[in-house]
């Protein structure tokens, strides 16, 4: 990050409603999540991982040092964002090898060292559950192999230090879900207002981002489970194309539409996880062009002036538009664009009214059952069909249902 560019909570306290968000870090009964006298390390707050790399290879830091510090402010204070579901076991031997290599001088790449946090619907073949944040999941058999995406994590250096709580099956459980909220994990909460929705269905991976509790994340979308809590959180999300990194070895719901993606603080950052996660995996068909037409190091298109001559289409749904509270909002962030150089082309789109989406949710629900009972019979264990799935949660409803139902399942 340059000098001249402003940091996330510079943004924050900007404005009045970010200087409320900044400063009180509470829920609505008063209550602080922590403060400048109890934050444990915080010289991590809001770093970034070239700032990280820098601080290693200057012997400031080493990797291991950098996952003690994380994993101590996890510890202070994720009892009250529940963002966490689990710590890697294996995290500080893994930072112990990796400044091995270093000493060696091997440095795999910008991730070398960097302490990570992955969604609990990604495969890894190590001491660690991949749950989807469901009870169920929890004595099934440890996957046999890393999801590519957290493969190729590996492959960077990067120590993945745990797993996140998330909105159970990535929010496709019921249409009355919580976000945030699984049988295993309960409530995360948003760092800035406890008690205030923290989207999904990647909540824990925008939290922990959010909290300075990792260097960056991993979460997955379908329907905007990256970028609904980026945003909500206030950090970076980016929603690859589909094919564009692997989907194999993440609980699925929809072949089609089902996607991994970096959650960062920063825009550089977020390209850097993603340089290490796309790539060509032959056990997924969808990224069989993947290397024809993604990038070798995606940090070479941070460009300030990349928006000059720029055509960007405006979408609008009506009748949204023409609310006082609509432009209010939005209209700041288009000019900001206007003034980088981009013309802005309104297209609007017709309104479907109650039956927008209807379709897509036919579609969805279809490849889900397909998806999901082929995973699972992948996986093995007592949990091998959805069928057997909604058994389990009718079973145990005390602890997996007493928030809202299966009406989707």
């Amino acid at each position: 990050m340059s000098k001249t560019e402003p940091n996330r909570r510079d943004f924050l306290k900007a404005s009045a409603a970010g200087l409320a968000a900044f400063t009180l870090f509470q829920n609505a009964k008063g209550e602080v999540m922590f403060n400048d006298d109890t934050e444990p390390f915080p010289e991590l707050v809001e770093i970034t991982i070239p700032q990280l790399q820098a601080k290693m290879k200057s012997g400031a830091l080493t990797a291991r040092r950098l996952t003690e510090m994380y994993l101590a402010r996890i510890e202070r204070i994720d009892t009250k964002t529940r963002s966490v579901l689990e710590i890697n076991p294996e995290a500080l031997s893994i930072a112990d090898g990796l400044d091995k290599e270093r000493k060696k001088g091997k440095v795999r790449s910008p991730l070398h060292g960097i302490p990570v946090l992955i969604k609990d619907n990604i495969d890894t073949a190590d001491k660690m559950h991949t749950t989807a944040g469901s009870l169920a999941l929890l004595d099934a058999p440890v996957p046999k192999r890393d999801a590519f995406v957290a493969q190729q994590l590996r492959k960077a250096g990067v120590v993945i230090i745990g797993k996140t709580n998330l909105s159970e099956w990535a929010n496709f459980r019921s249409t009355r879900s919580i976000s945030g909220w699984s049988g295993r994990g309960l409530q995360t909460n948003n760092p800035y207002f406890l008690d205030q929705n923290p989207c999904g269905s990647s909540s824990g991976s925008g939290v922990a981002v959010s909290a300075n509790l990792c260097a960056a994340s991993v979460g997955t979308e379908t329907n905007g489970s990256i970028i609904c809590p980026a945003v909500t959180n206030g950090v970076v999300g980016i929603k690859p194309t589909v094919g564009l990194v692997s989907r194999s070895g993440i609980i699925p719901i929809s072949h089609s539409q089902d996607t991994a993606g970096p959650m960062a603080r920063t825009v550089t950052d977020a390209a850097i996880m993603l340089t290490a996660m796309a790539g060509k995996d032959k056990s997924d068909i969808a990224t069989a062009e993947t290397d024809k037409h993604s990038a070798k190091d995606y940090t070479k298109f941070l460009d300030p002036q990349g928006l000059k001559g720029a055509r960007l289409g405006l979408v609008t749904f009506p009748p949204q538009r023409n609310t006082d509270a609509w432009k209010a909002y939005f209209e700041p962030f288009f000019e900001t664009i206007r003034r980088a150089g981009a013309t802005l082309v309104e297209v609007k789109f017709p309104d479907f009214g109650q039956n927008a989406g209807t379709d897509r949710l036919a579609v969805l629900q279809f490849e889900f059952k397909a998806d999901l009972n082929k995973y699972l019979a992948t996986r093995g264990g007592t949990y091998t069909t959805l069928e057997q799935l909604i058994k389990f949660n009718d079973d145990n409803k005390e602890k997996e249902l007493p928030k809202f139902g299966q009406k989707i399942f």
